[in-house]
């Protein structure tokens, strides 16, 4: 088989995943237990239906539709034993119909099948797969792909991997080393090391340059943040390599190497350029696809799930085939960059990424690609396995800094809308919640979020280098956000907890929630009686970490996100009071002055994001 006219492997476990991910790979009923020969066979035993509708191994053909120009699917394995192979579509409401099927009578020897399938009817959604029934003796199937009868030019991909985990990262490119098809494609691998402990240090990392010898450079550099690192990756294949192809990838995940491969032949195949994005598989449940499809809303400028995307979606207990949601096409706006593929066109029109640090680098690096005519695609059946943002505490810790002022850059860059009567409701509200919940600490980093960025652009290339530790020494002094191991380390709480249940319960009516809040103020404004922040009063789990609830106490051990430690937080009416002043203020001036900082900030974008102004970062 021709590998310029594979579109899609169908692909298997590999031997040290998890039983967990099974799954993706395979459709099997409860009873039935196919035999893995290998990532390319797979032996499906007597008597038993196994179905390919899962999300690795079934074709997402409509966005082949929609967006390449391959007119004409092919279905070609080889399959020795006896029993059927079937072929299926679905239409976007997740409905199926039966559109080919064969029987197989070959105990001894291989046949070889081809079964086309044209993807005609799939503008708006719809998937296609196979299904192996079987009948008294099992059936072999090995190297089955989805493909086309025309080749697709060939086009050779550098990958672009920042670093701070340098473990995560050598187990990730050992990953791209060890599938000789990846390794075709792969013409350079640059890491940007950025963590205290070097890859070159790290155990793992000689067979990791063994597998891709002189493809593999690693290149040592000051912490740059993910947009300084991701950047150094666009630089170094745009300036010392041809290749027509950029993937981004973060050190942080578990890698599906069949993603590369996919998302480099949809790339080829595109009847325009676009940015190619993987999905999002959750790394802590791994059959838990969390991201399907994302969008930035630009009249609340937030990002969320693409309309009509599913999130968090269980495949272990809902098959591909039984979820009507996931056979309608989605458009995303943009796409994260755990993993993401840019053709070389793209970059050379669109410039480089932001110098943000972390945070908002991809959406808006999308959103700028698509007012120069190169939209985002988010491809099913192309993933990678990463722990979700919702098991982060990056909305609260010192990552809050760079969510408040890159999200202002970016709305101040792109957004159409007049949005200052939103950025101030939005902004007074989530900072009241927190200093109720006594996060003086993100408040602080916030606000000085709202002031950098009302100082407009010029500090940006500056801040690579000076606003992490500056965000980190100005957190040390509140006790909000200095963690310690566990609650143990404090006297037993005080609080009477059958109370504290009671003021569990989300208010919802509108007036309540008022009612609620107001006393929380005042309670708030309040000095502490007695020793309350002296010792926790109680001990809060970290999903119930909810204004309601810590509005009125006086103090707490909160947990972690990821139950790695606990916070003291104590309540101090005066920081309270002046939090609140200065948030008034600046968001007033946010208001006053946003039609101002929009034009200083578009007038700005050209350097901002030029290869000059890197070369200087990347070569001081």
């Amino acid at each position: 088989m021709n590998p310029n006219q594979v579109l899609q492997r169908v692909i298997l476990p590999r031997d040290e995943d998890p039983l967990d991910v099974r799954p993706l790979y395979l459709d099997e009923p409860a009873n039935v237990h196919s035999h893995v020969v290998s990532r390319r066979s797979v032996t499906v035993p007597a008597s038993a239906k196994v179905s390919f509708a899962s999300y690795f191994n079934a074709f997402p053909a409509s966005y082949w539709k929609r967006w390449t120009t391959v007119e004409e699917v092919v279905l070609r394995l080889s399959v020795r034993g006896a029993g059927r192979v079937d072929v299926y579509r679905s239409k976007p409401s997740g409905d199926h119909i039966h559109l080919e099927g064969h029987a197989v009578r070959s105990p001894k020897a291989w046949t070889n099948l081809e079964l086309r399938v044209s993807l005609k009817p799939f503008e708006d959604g719809g998937w296609i797969w196979f299904d192996v029934f079987t009948d008294d003796t099992p059936l072999e199937i090995k190297e089955a792909a989805w493909t086309t009868d025309t080749p697709l030019p060939e086009q050779k991909v550098a990958i672009g991997m920042t670093t701070m985990r340098p473990v995560d990262a050598v187990i990730a490119l050992r990953a791209l080393g060890e599938d000789p098809a990846v390794l075709d494609v792969v013409q350079k691998v640059f890491v940007a090391d950025q963590g205290a402990v070097k890859v070159k240090d790290t155990q793992g990392y000689a067979e990791a340059r063994k597998l891709l010898g002189d493809k593999l450079e690693i290149i040592e550099q000051e912490n740059l943040g993910g947009s300084g690192g991701f950047t150094r990756g666009l630089y170094e294949a745009i300036e010392h390599t041809d290749v027509a192809q950029i993937m981004l990838m973060d050190d942080d995940i578990r890698l599906e190497p069949d993603a590369v491969l996919r998302s480099n032949a949809f790339a080829r195949a595109c009847a325009q350029p676009v940015i190619v994005g993987s999905h999002m598989l959750n790394l802590q449940a791994r059959a838990r696809l969390h991201s399907f499809g994302e969008v930035v809303d630009l009249a609340t400028c937030n990002w969320r799930a693409a309309p009509g995307a599913l999130t968090d979606h269980d495949f272990s207990t809902d098959s591909l085939r039984e979820t009507e949601e996931l056979h309608l096409r989605i458009n995303s706006t943009y796409n994260g960059w755990w993993m993401c593929l840019f053709p070389r066109e793209v970059v050379q029109r669109t410039g480089y990424p932001l110098p943000l640090f972390i945070k908002w680098d991809d959406a808006e690096y999308s959103l700028r690609a698509l007012e120069r005519g190169f939209p985002t695609v988010s491809l099913p059946g192309s993933a990678v396995w990463h722990m979700p943002w919702t098991d982060k505490n990056d909305a609260t810790d010192w990552q809050a800094y760079f969510h408040t002022r890159n999200r202002l850059v970016m709305a101040a860059l792109h957004s159409p809308y007049d949005i200052r009567s939103t950025l101030l409701k939005q902004g007074l509200k989530l900072t009241l919640r927190h200093l109720l919940s006594m996060e003086y600490s993100t408040v602080a980093v916030q606000q000085r979020a709202i002031e950098d960025f009302l100082a407009g652009p010029s500090k940006l290339f500056d801040s690579l280098r000076t606003a992490l530790p500056e965000i980190q020494q100005m957190r040390k002094q509140y006790s909000d956000a200095q963690i310690l191991t566990s609650a143990r380390e404090f006297p037993p709480p005080t609080y009477d907890m059958v109370r504290a249940e009671q003021m569990l319960k989300p208010p919802v009516n509108p007036a309540v929630i008022a009612a609620k809040a107001s006393k929380a103020l005042l309670h708030n404004l309040r000095d502490p009686e007695g020793s309350t922040t002296e010792r926790p009063q109680i001990n809060v789990p970290a999903t119930n970490a909810r204004w309601f609830l810590l509005g009125n106490l006086d103090s707490a051990t909160v947990s972690n996100a990821d139950g790695s430690g606990v916070a003291f937080r104590k309540r101090d009416p005066k920081e309270f009071r002046q939090l609140m002043a200065r948030s008034a203020r600046n968001y007033r001036r946010l208001a006053q002055e946003w039609p101002r900082m929009k034009k200083v900030y578009r007038d700005a974008l050209p350097e901002l994001t030029s290869v000059e102004s890197w070369r200087k970062i990347f070569e001081n």
